[in-house]
């Protein structure tokens, strides 16, 4: 049995900028993306830049806009990052029992976000990297591996 279920692209159910749908309160969502980078323009109360992230498409689209949050403060934003990507994550796998199956199907492994370029979301390694398979060797935080690690592992407990 593998250790670890390695993700990285939209493609994948546990990417933020897998295409889905998913609503929480007045609210409907394409991504957890466009969730994550909506709750940030929120925390600092930026209603322009949420309002555009609701009007916008593509996961890339609201990234960017998401780096044009202001007024941005990054200890405010450590504070509650996880937070809202756990909230968004617990709608976007609980509103779809596909997506639901998949995140349950990796029961006993640990989920890890095998982007080379991202070193607080993922762990700054590709899958194909052999310091992959060593958490010791990662270079980055792997902060939504571990979110959706421990999401699975609650979500696992309330199935019978």
């Amino acid at each position: 049995m593998n250790r670890f279920t390695f993700f990285f692209t939209e493609a994948s159910p546990f990417s933020q900028w897998h295409r889905c749908v998913f609503t929480v309160g007045a609210h409907t969502y394409n991504c957890a993306e466009q969730y994550m980078m909506h709750g940030k323009a929120l925390l600092f109360g930026d209603v322009a830049v949420a309002e555009q992230i609701l009007k916008a498409a593509h996961p890339r689209t609201h990234k960017a806009l998401g780096r044009k949050v202001t007024p941005y403060d990054e200890e405010i934003w450590r504070a509650n990052r996880e937070r809202i990507v756990l909230e968004g994550n617990r709608a976007k796998f609980t509103q779809s029992p596909d997506l639901l199956r998949a995140l349950l199907a990796t029961r006993r492994t640990e989920l890890v976000e095998a982007s080379p370029y991202d070193k607080i979301w993922g762990i700054g390694l590709a899958a194909t990297d052999p310091r992959a398979q060593d958490p010791r060797k990662w270079r980055g935080h792997n902060l939504l591996g571990k979110i959706l690690t421990s999401l699975r592992d609650e979500l696992l407990q309330s199935c019978p």
